[in-house]
C-alpha cells in the first residue's frame, strides 16, 4: 500500500478496523445497525468499546471524549482518562459500553432558546455509530448526538439524522410507485466546498477587530484587490502551500477526502472541497475540516479567518454544498442519463426539488442566515439573497416541452472545438454553470452556493432533506393511488412546471433587473438574517418540520430565539470593538497626527522664513474636522448600542434595533475611520492597513 492509501483514515475507528478487531457476529449486528436503521443491541455496545478503546490506545489517546454539535455552530468535547485506579495502587485502562453509549454534559450552559432553564442541568450526548469515531489531539473522539433531560434535541445532528430518515421513507415510496423493488435506502450525500482567508498571526494579532469578531471593522481599501484576477487559481505561494500540504495530511487521517486545493478570487483567500459522501458523516467532516483549519494555520505562525467577510471591498468566503440522493444499490436520483427527456424518475425527482425550493424558499433562506453573511449576500460576489434554481439550456427547454404537452427530445451538449489539431476534441456539456444562483443543478447534483463559511452545514441540509421528503411524500400518494402511474407522472410533472416554474431562473443573479423580475414573480427577498429568522416560526415550515419528524414546534420556536439571540450578541460585541479600537487606538493617533502637523506648522512660521504653508494647513483642517466627525460618530454609536442593549420585550424587534440602528451607525463611524486612515501619517496610524494583512505572506 502506497503510504497515502496508509495516511487516509489511519486515525479513523472505520469498517476497515471493525472489521478486523470484532467479532463476526458483533460486526454484523453493529453493520446492521448503521446500514438498515435496526436498534442497537447493548451487549454489541460492550464488545465495540472495548476494541475501540484498545485501538485507541494503541494511537496514543489516554481520554474519551463525546463528541457533540450544540446550537453554538462550533463542536463541544468534555475529556475523561480511561484510567481507572485499583485497590493495590496501581491502575488499568478502562472503557465499557454504557460510556459508549451514553454522555452527561452539563445542558444548562449551551444555548436553548428557552427549552431548558438555567438549573435544569443535564443533557444527554448518545453515540451515533453511522458516523466513525477517530482519534484526535490524544483523545478517542465518539460522534454523538445530544438532547435535552425532557428528550428536546439541543444539537444539529439529532435534526439531521431524522430529516435522513425522513427522505428515505419518501422516497423509497416514489421509486416502489415507479416500479423499483430492488433499493432499500435511499442516501442523501454532500460535499462541501470550504472558502477561507490565511493571515499572518503576527499581523492578526494587532487587529482587536479580527481578534474579538473574525472581520475586519474598520480598513481602507488597498492601492490594489482583485481586480486583476491575478490570484484565483493563481501559483500558490511557498508558505500557503506548506500549510495546505500539512492541513491535507490531517485531514486524511481522520479520513477526510481533502481532493482539491486552490487561490481563489480575493488576495489571501483560498478554497478546499472534498469528494461527497454521506450528509451525516459530511457534515461532522465540514465541523472537524474547519477545526483542523485553525490549528494547523497556528502551528505555522497563520491565521485562518472562516468568517464570511472579513474584509470590505474584495469578496468574501462561502461554502458550497453540493447536495444529491442515491440508493443504496448505487443509482443517482438526480442523474438526467444520456435522454433526460424520457427519463421519468429523473424528472419526478428533479421536479420534486424545484417545487420544494419554490414552496419553501424561506425555511431555505434562513437556513444559510448569519450576522456574516449578510454583507456577502446579494453583493455581486455571492448569490442574491433571492432563492432561485438554475437548471440551463437543456433541462430548461425540457420543462417547457412538459409545460406544452409532453416531453420529446433532449438537447445535446456536442463537441468543443477549439481549432487547434494538436488538442482534443472535447465533449461539451449540454448545460453551463452559473455562479451568481443561490441554487444551481450542476449535472446529476444541486449547489447550494449561500451557505456561511463559518456555519455548520447541517441546518441547510435538514432543510433541504425534509421540505423534499414533504414533495416526495405528495408524489408518492398520488402515485399509489393511480390507475395508470404513466399517466400521473404526466399529470403530476405538468402541473409542478406549471405552478413552480418562477424560481427558476437561468440569467445573471447580479443583475438589477432580477431583482425587479423576481418581484413581479412573487418571490421573497428577504435580505437580511433577521428578516429571515422568522421563517422559523411561520405555520407552514413548523407545520413541515413536525409532520416529518424533524423538529417540533417548541424546537422550532427554540431555534427561533438562538437565532435572534446570536444576531444580537454578535453585533453588540462588534458594536463594543468599534468603540473601543475608535477611543482608545484611532482618536489617540489622530490627535497626536493633527498635534504633530500643527507643530510643525509654527515650527515654520517661527522661522520667519516665507513659506507656502497652504498644503499643511489644509490637511490639518480637513484631519481635524474628520476628528470631530469621529467623535461624534462615537458619541451616538454609543447612545444607538445602550438604547438597543436596553430594550425589552419582544426579541425580534430588539435585533431589528441592532440590524437597522446599531448596524447603521457602525457603518458610518467606520467611514470616517477609514477616510482619516488614508491622511494619517502611516507611522502613527495604530493597526496594520488591508495591504499589510493581505499582501504580507
Amino acid at each position: 500500500m502506497s503510504k497515502l492509501g496508509q495516511l487516509f483514515g489511519s486515525n479513523v475507528f472505520n469498517d476497515a478496523v471493525m472489521k478486523e478487531s470484532l467479532p463476526k457476529a458483533t460486526y454484523k449486528a453493529l453493520k446492521k445497525t448503521i446500514e438498515g436503521g435496526l436498534p442497537l443491541d447493548p451487549a454489541v455496545a460492550d464488545v465495540v468499546a472495548t476494541a475501540m478503546k484498545d485501538w485507541a490506545l494503541e494511537k496514543g489517546a489516554t481520554h474519551f471524549t463525546h463528541w457533540f454539535q450544540p446550537m453554538t455552530g462550533i463542536t463541544a468535547e468534555k475529556h475523561d482518562a480511561f484510567i481507572s485506579p485499583t485497590d493495590d495502587g496501581k491502575a488499568i485502562m478502562e472503557f465499557s459500553g454504557k460510556e459508549l453509549i451514553k454522555g452527561e454534559p452539563d445542558a444548562s450552559s449551551f444555548p436553548s432558546g428557552g427549552l431548558r432553564a438555567t438549573f435544569e442541568a443535564r443533557g444527554y450526548t448518545a453515540w451515533d455509530c453511522t458516523s466513525p469515531a477517530f482519534v484526535k489531539d490524544g483523545s478517542l473522539c465518539i460522534p454523538t448526538a445530544f438532547c435535552s433531560y425532557t428528550g428536546e434535541a439541543l444539537d444539529k445532528k439529532i435534526p439531521l439524522l431524522s430529516s435522513m430518515e425522513a427522505l428515505s421513507k419518501q422516497a423509497l415510496r416514489v421509486l416502489k410507485a415507479l416500479g423499483n423493488t430492488t433499493s432499500k435506502k435511499v442516501i442523501t450525500t454532500v460535499g462541501p466546498e470550504q472558502e477561507y482567508f490565511i493571515v499572518d498571526k503576527k499581523i492578526y494579532d494587532q487587529r482587536k477587530d479580527l481578534k474579538f469578531t473574525g472581520r475586519t471593522l474598520f480598513g481602507a481599501k488597498p492601492p490594489k484587490g482583485q481586480e486583476l484576477d491575478d490570484h484565483y487559481f493563481g501559483s500558490i505561494k511557498e508558505r500557503i502551500s506548506n500549510y495546505m500540504k500539512e492541513l491535507d495530511e490531517e485531514l486524511w487521517k481522520l479520513g477526510i477526502s481533502a481532493k482539491s486545493k486552490h487561490n481563489e478570487v480575493a488576495p489571501a483567500q483560498h478554497e478546499l472541497a472534498p469528494i461527497y459522501t454521506t450528509t451525516n458523516i459530511a457534515t461532522d467532516h465540514n465541523q472537524l475540516t474547519m477545526d483542523t483549519m485553525k490549528k494547523v494555520a497556528l502551528r505555522q505562525g497563520l491565521v485562518c479567518l472562516l468568517h464570511e467577510k472579513p474584509f470590505a471591498g474584495i469578496n468574501g468566503s462561502g461554502k458550497h454544498n453540493n447536495w444529491s440522493m442515491g440508493t443504496d444499490d448505487g443509482m443517482n436520483l438526480l442523474e438526467p442519463g444520456k435522454t433526460p427527456h424520457d427519463n421519468r424518475q429523473f424528472l419526478v425527482f428533479l421536479c420534486s426539488v424545484i417545487k420544494a425550493v419554490d414552496v419553501y424558499s424561506d425555511l431555505l433562506r434562513v437556513s444559510a442566515a448569519n450576522p456574516g453573511n449578510d454583507h456577502r449576500l446579494g453583493a455581486n460576489e455571492a448569490p442574491p439573497a433571492i432563492i432561485s434554481i438554475f437548471l440551463g439550456e437543456q433541462l430548461q427547454d425540457i420543462l417547457e416541452q412538459i409545460e406544452n404537452g409532453g416531453a420529446t427530445s433532449s438537447k445535446s451538449g456536442g463537441n468543443m472545438e477549439i481549432g487547434v489539431t494538436t488538442l482534443p476534441v472535447l465533449p461539451k456539456d449540454a448545460t453551463d454553470r452559473n455562479r451568481t444562483s443561490p441554487f444551481a443543478f450542476t449535472g446529476n447534483k444541486f449547489e447550494f452556493r449561500m451557505c456561511p463559511s463559518s456555519a455548520s452545514i447541517a441546518e441547510p441540509n435538514i432543510t433541504l432533506n425534509t421540505i423534499v421528503a414533504e414533495i416526495l411524500d405528495e408524489v408518492a400518494s398520488r402515485l399509489e393511488k393511480a390507475k395508470d402511474v404513466n399517466a400521473e407522472v404526466k399529470a403530476i410533472l405538468a402541473e409542478y412546471v406549471s405552478k413552480h416554474k418562477r424560481v427558476v431562473f437561468n440569467g445573471n443573479g447580479y443583475s438589477d433587473e432580477w431583482v425587479v423580475e423576481a418581484e413581479k414573480r412573487g418571490l421573497p427577498n428577504l435580505k437580511t438574517t433577521v428578516e429571515s429568522i422568522k421563517a422559523l416560526i411561520s405555520e407552514k415550515n413548523i407545520a413541515v418540520m413536525e409532520k416529518h419528524g424533524v423538529l417540533s414546534r417548541l424546537e422550532m420556536e427554540s431555534r427561533y430565539e438562538i437565532a435572534l439571540e446570536n444576531y444580537i450578541k454578535t453585533i453588540n460585541i462588534e458594536a463594543l470593538t468599534m468603540i473601543e479600537m475608535a477611543k482608545r487606538e484611532i482618536m489617540p493617533a489622530v490627535i497626536k497626527s493633527a498635534t504633530g502637523l500643527a507643530a510643525s506648522i509654527n515650527t515654520i512660521k517661527a522661522t520667519g522664513v516665507a513659506v507656502d504653508l497652504t498644503a499643511q494647513t489644509e490637511l490639518l483642517t480637513e484631519v481635524s474636522s474628520l476628528n470631530g466627525a469621529l467623535k461624534k460618530a462615537i458619541t451616538v454609536l454609543e447612545e444607538t448600542v445602550e438604547k438597543a442593549s436596553n430594550a425589552h420585550g419582544d426579541i425580534y424587534e430588539q435585533a431589528s434595533l441592532y440590524r437597522f440602528d446599531v448596524f447603521e451607525k457602525m457603518a458610518t463611524l467606520r467611514e470616517v475611520v477609514d477616510t482619516l486612515e488614508t491622511l494619517v501619517d502611516k507611522d502613527v496610524w495604530p493597526m496594520p492597513t488591508y495591504g499589510e494583512l493581505l499582501f504580507n505572506i
